[in-house]
């Protein structure tokens, strides 16, 4: 994406909450609010409110949909019931990630929510692979997509939007209202994922504001995702990995019909290294790019690394031989030049706890 900046329907509203805005893939979005630690502590106690706009949401249609779903996706679709929601990939011929993503599995349509950094490129590749009665709709311009993640947000979405989720299963989407809800979220904690009109986004997302609810920026959103070790495409997943590599084997069943990439993961058979987590000994935050070493020779690169304000630990994710994988292992990570002891954990770091 070239030129100026997309802004969601809630820039503005940012704007006025004294947000620190930065160009994302193309979208302004803020980063931070109050401060980053503030905010994820915010989530992981109470209730933090997101503006996931820039997400892109498209809807599929036609009669011959579930056959070029079918084609495209990692999962069986024939087996994800009506009104579930499944973690899914999009892969090239070679079996690497084009993009991870969410179908929601409809009744007369099926609908996507794909990575910003990827939804023009996404929807280039969907069409280059249309066949039958298949329409692709992007709604992501005429929607907002506003996340509330938290311990408390049940009670929170039943007070400010007089609809009752509490009913909802974990990955399940509903019509609730007027509001089209999942229980969905990137941040380890329980929450909901609510798409609503664009026209009508600032007066929902203010309902929250007024209720007290804190606005979580896309800082404190990357360390909630990496305490909870949910990738992200660009860091932990790219053209160059495998969803086996990363562990990520419920989304991909290698017995479903046809799907592309298939045969190039069937033919690479047990990956030679997994993505692993890292806890750091010293305070130093070890980032994307920053080599590992194991017994003195490099063994790997990091692809996510952050200050975890829950373990109040510097924590890693890394791509290591499968060897290496093992909890207790030792190695080093390179932090600007010096080489900073650290110890292979299981992942995820941060599991809440189920009420």
């Amino acid at each position: 994406m070239s030129g100026k900046p997309l802004r969601t329907p809630l820039y503005g509203a940012h704007v006025k909450l004294k947000a620190r805005m930065v160009d994302f893939h193309g979208w302004e979005m803020p980063i931070q609010y109050a401060g980053i630690i503030e905010e994820h502590t915010a989530v992981r106690t109470r209730v933090g409110l997101f503006d996931l706009s820039h997400m892109g949401r498209v809807r599929i249609q036609g009669r011959d949909r579930r056959a070029f779903l079918q084609k495209i996706l990692t999962i069986n679709v024939d087996k994800v019931p009506e009104g579930k929601c499944r973690y899914t990939f999009f892969l090239t011929e070679k079996g690497t990630p084009i993009d991870d993503l969410i179908l929601y599995a409809g009744g007369p349509d099926d609908f996507l929510v794909v990575n910003a950094s990827n939804r023009e490129r996404d929807l280039e590749w969907m069409k280059s692979h249309l066949s039958g009665d298949v329409k692709i709709v992007d709604e992501t311009l005429e929607t907002a997509l506003i996340a509330v993640q938290g311990p408390r947000s049940v009670e929170t979405v039943k007070a400010v939007l007089g609809i009752d989720p509490s009913g909802m299963g974990y990955y399940t989407f509903a019509t609730l209202g007027e509001f089209f809800v999942s229980r969905t979220g990137y941040t380890g904690e329980d929450g909901f994922e609510i798409i609503v009109p664009a026209a009508r986004s600032v007066e929902i997302w203010e309902k929250f504001i007024d209720h007290h609810v804190a606005p979580i920026g896309l800082g404190a959103r990357d360390t909630l995702r990496t305490e909870a070790a949910m990738p992200l495409y660009g860091n932990d997943l790219d053209e160059a990995t495998t969803p086996l590599e990363a562990g990520l084997t419920f989304a991909v069943d290698l017995d479903k019909p046809e799907f592309i990439g298939q045969t190039a993961l069937k033919a690479a058979g047990a990956p030679g290294r997994r993505l692993v987590g890292l806890v750091m000994e010293s305070k130093r935050i070890p980032r994307q790019g920053f080599e590992v070493f194991h017994e003195g020779k490099k063994a790997g690169v990091i692809t996510s690394g952050t200050w975890s304000p829950v373990l109040e630990r510097s924590i890693a994710m890394a791509y290591l031989p499968t060897a290496l994988r093992e909890p207790g292992t030792a190695v080093e990570i390179d932090v600007r030049g010096r080489r900073e002891k650290a110890s292979v954990v299981k992942l995820p770091f941060y599991r809440r706890k189920k009420s």
